[in-house]
């Protein structure tokens, strides 16, 4: 079954649009000031997307001080030289502007859905807050106390987010990708306004800083607009390239067991230290976001579920994952949830049994090629949303990759071969490199 889908698929792939990026319809030009600028045309919608990104990320944190840059973040919300919450709020809802933010290790941005016509008055709010924010005492304690109790509420009180915070600090034996991106509760309870302060200065800069519109916008009018509300901001003397402490060589399996007696169902998560994209050298990454779909992909023919879930039946789910678009080495997991009555080492020994067999035979022509079709699909859909072009180009320029990369991206995916999946895969999963956790009931089972 798994052959005849995937040649039906090698021949729909002639019908279905080729990788595609319309590289006339993105602009990018820079600030005297070191603002990067990117416009990203599409007229189809009367909308405007709006994002600040900035070069700074949880693994930029000081030693000490886990999650200063998640606290920052929630206080670019909370007052501006000229408009506090209250103010910003009103603002946001008379103008009908959408507003959110999220950061990740490597960046922090800014988010608001506008109409065209708005854009002007939005980056006049976003220039106002790069430089100046309200560090009094009580918007920081107010602040500081209610992400602590949101990291019970959703951190704490669940296992499965405890165990992931174990598997990677586990993992990383020297990078800060170690450390949660929200922190530990004991550095975060101890961090203080002039750490806020400190961090908000050093790391909140046009020289730090993306500037991206996409939807219905020109180049010209953003240039005018950005010169206009940013370009008289100072920039920040002395950021250089980020370097952060990086990985030895890993030369020993690791393995830890969670315990809780909050766990329904047992499972087991295999990650793997793993390259990352890096700029003007992609492949080993687009190797492995196929290796992933190839593995362990949301569809039937994947090769984990074939084994564990149909043809031995040791398994109810199994998936593998790998987040490519980072700054540093990232990771590559398998998760496999066993079916009942099939304990956790009878599930990892299947899953061991099927990556051997793997790593020896490889995978067949057609069901690569049935990969690389549906991720052709996803890509050419996702070049239609606004929202996902922005966060496509606003997560790789953060990750230190080029406008040229994400061009350059389907061509390289398109041109893999069954030699470069063997390859990658026997290069990274390997047992010396990996971190095994077992999440378990109270009693083990």
């Amino acid at each position: 079954m798994r052959f005849g889908i995937a040649a039906s698929l090698i021949l729909l792939g002639n019908l279905w649009p080729v990788w595609g990026e319309a590289r006339d319809n993105v602009s990018t030009f820079s600030l005297e000031n070191g603002l990067e600028v990117v416009v990203i045309e599409d007229h189809s919608e009367p909308v405007a997307i709006h994002m600040v990104w900035y070069r700074v990320g949880a693994a930029d944190e000081p030693p000490g001080k886990s999650g200063i840059a998640h606290l920052v973040e929630h206080l670019m919300f909370r007052g501006m030289e000229e408009y506090d919450s209250e103010e910003l709020s009103r603002i946001f809802a008379e103008n009908d502007i959408e507003a959110n933010a999220f950061f990740s290790y490597d960046y922090t941005s800014y988010f608001h859905r506008i109409a065209p016509e708005k854009l002007g008055m939005m980056m006049m709010l976003e220039a106002d807050r790069m430089r100046e924010l309200d560090f009094s005492s009580e918007v920081f304690e107010f602040k500081r106390r209610g992400m602590l109790a949101d990291r019970g509420r959703r951190i704490e009180s669940s296992p499965d987010r405890l165990f992931a915070e174990q598997r990677m600090a586990v993992l990383y034996l020297n990078h800060p990708y170690g450390i949660p991106v929200n922190g530990w509760r004991h550095e975060f309870e101890n961090l203080t306004e002039n750490d806020a302060r400190d961090f908000f200065r050093r790391h909140y800069a046009p020289n730090n800083a993306i500037l991206l519109v996409a939807g219905n916008a020109f180049p010209d009018e953003v240039r005018k607009l950005a010169e206009l509300n940013f370009g008289a901001i100072e920039p920040t003397p002395g950021i250089k390239p980020r370097i952060r402490p990086s990985e030895p060589l890993h030369r020993a399996e690791r393995r830890l067991e969670f315990k809780d007696e909050r766990v329904r169902r047992p499972y087991l998560v295999r990650h793997y230290l793993a390259p990352e994209r890096d700029p003007g050298d992609q492949k080993s990454a687009a190797a492995l976001v196929v290796l992933k779909e190839l593995l362990g992909g949301r569809n039937e023919n994947s090769i984990l579920i074939q084994e564990l879930v149909t043809d031995r039946l040791v398994a109810m789910h199994v998936s593998a994952f790998y987040g490519g678009t980072a700054y540093d080495d990232t990771s590559f997991g398998i998760f496999v949830m066993p079916n009942s009555g099939v304990d956790l080492m009878e599930a990892e020994s299947a899953l061991d049994d099927a990556l051997a067999k793997f790593l020896n035979d490889g995978p067949d022509h057609g069901h690569l090629q049935m990969v690389k079709n549906r991720i052709r699909v996803n890509w050419n859909y996702e070049g239609q949303d606004i929202e996902a072009q922005a966060m496509k180009y606003g997560r790789a320029l953060t990750a230190g990759l080029s406008i040229d990369d994400v061009h350059e991206w389907p061509s390289i995916v398109e041109q893999l071969t069954i030699d470069d999946i063997v390859e990658v895969a026997n290069r990274v999963l390997k047992t010396e490199n990996s971190v095994t956790g077992w999440m378990m009931t109270k009693e083990g089972e």
